[in-house]
């Protein structure tokens, strides 16, 4: 008896958790909105400089990466795929831009030896562009969620993907830049 009641119990707080879960990770901004602007102070190959995405758009897309916290397992693996990849985003005129919760001190480290002084990293202690681009981790709101967006130079999100899974982000990315320099060849 106190076996099925503590199973039931459990089963409630699983269904409980995975419905907030579900309802946190459908609250993403979706294909079509327009992308919130920012400019917030991030690090490149260690040097601290003052990012825009106003400017980043005036060069191309931008894959625009959130990732819950420098150092930690996925987000080194999912740095070094992003840092593998820079050349080929690249050669489709596109930037990458990955934003955290981390202060600019963490990131000036990360950004020289996870992302290989390959791509900025954005520091976001207050949350504004986390919060900006509904890109808070379930039940954990005080990090990012691993949230990939890809914004068309206009300022329009012209993808989206969630997975806490560090695997798909820059093939799914990838791909979906790749189909919009099809559609916009450059000059």
């Amino acid at each position: 008896m106190k076996r099925s009641i503590h199973r039931a119990a459990c089963a409630a707080i699983l269904g409980a958790v995975l419905a907030v879960c579900s309802f946190d990770a459908s609250a993403v901004l979706k294909v079509g909105d327009k992308a919130p602007a920012f400019t917030t102070e991030a690090s490149l190959g260690g040097n601290a400089y003052s990012y825009s995405l106003a400017d980043a758009l005036k060069k191309g897309p931008v894959v625009l990466y959130f990732y819950p916290a420098a150092f930690t397992k996925g987000c080194t693996i999912e740095a070094h795929e992003f840092a593998d990849a820079v050349d080929e985003y690249k050669r489709y005129g596109a930037t990458v831009i990955g934003v955290s919760h981390d202060d600019i001190g963490t990131l000036k480290k990360f950004s020289v030896s996870e992302c290989r002084s390959k791509f900025p990293v954005a520091a976001d202690p207050k949350r504004h562009i986390i919060d900006a681009y509904d890109a808070a981790m379930p039940l954990v709101r005080t990090m990012a969620n691993r949230v990939s967006y890809v914004i068309a130079p206009d300022g329009t999100i012209i993808y989206e993907y969630t997975s806490l899974s560090p695997d798909e982000h820059v093939k799914n990315t990838m791909s979906a830049v790749e189909e919009w320099a099809k559609q916009h060849p450059r000059q």
